[in-house]
Order: C-alpha cells, then sequence, then structure tokens
C-alpha cells in the first residue's frame, strides 16, 4: 500500500472542502455567490474560516458594483426624461426597475456575511 505524502493529504483534503461549497459566477448580479453542498454549520472550522474569507474578498466589490449599476439607472433617467415615444419610455422604465432589482438582490448578499457570523458566533452585532 502507497503513503501518501502530507502535500498530498492537503490536496485531498482541500478537494472534500472544495465540494462542500463553492462561488460561481452570476451574471445578472455581476459577482461570484456562494453554492453550499450542506449548511454551513456543518462545515468545518476551517472551512468556515475560508469560505468567510473568500466570501469577504467577493463581497468587498459588492459597493462598487452597486455604484456601477446606479450610473447606469441615472444615465437612463437622463434618458427617459428626454424620451417622447411611450413604448421606449415603458421599456426604460422596465430597465430601470431592473437595475434596482439588482441593487436591492446585491444589498441583501452584502448583509450576508452579517448574518453568518451571527451564526457563528451566537450573538448579534446589533
Amino acid at each position: 500500500m502507497r503513503r501518501h505524502t502530507s502535500i498530498e493529504a492537503e490536496k485531498v483534503g482541500f478537494l472534500l472542502m472544495a465540494s462542500r461549497y463553492r462561488f460561481e459566477w452570476n451574471e445578472r448580479l455581476g459577482i461570484r455567490l456562494p453554492v453550499m453542498e450542506r449548511e454551513f454549520e456543518a462545515l468545518s472550522p476551517t472551512e468556515q474560516e475560508d469560505m468567510l474569507g473568500q466570501w469577504e474578498q467577493i463581497r468587498g466589490r459588492i459597493p462598487d458594483r452597486i455604484r456601477e449599476l446606479e450610473q447606469r439607472i441615472n444615465r437612463k433617467q437622463e434618458e427617459l426624461g428626454k424620451e417622447s415615444d411611450f413604448a421606449r419610455s415603458c421599456a426604460l422604465n422596465s430597465d430601470i426597475a431592473e437595475l434596482a432589482s439588482r441593487i436591492n438582490d446585491l444589498q441583501i448578499w452584502y448583509r450576508v456575511n452579517q448574518e453568518l457570523e451571527v451564526g457563528r458566533n451566537g450573538k448579534s452585532h446589533q
């Protein structure tokens, strides 16, 4: 029987951890979102820390993403203010509503880290 080196064991451990959660690109929101194979609490403390570290990096880009979407909304509102065609006005309103919905979803995702920390520590940061 072949013995595994510590590097091989680390690789196997990493593969096991990586299979319990991953981050997938969400085109609509323009960020990677967590995909969990099990509840966060079922992950080992090391896995939780690793996942939170990765999420914190992604989460840090959310305010910039929100600003980008707000700028797009502002441009569409300017366009709407000059638009006289009813059908085009409706399309612009629909676009603005979709962009606002994305901002709302990003704000919800931004708060996810706080909720994970509360659950992990058993207390609220309020």
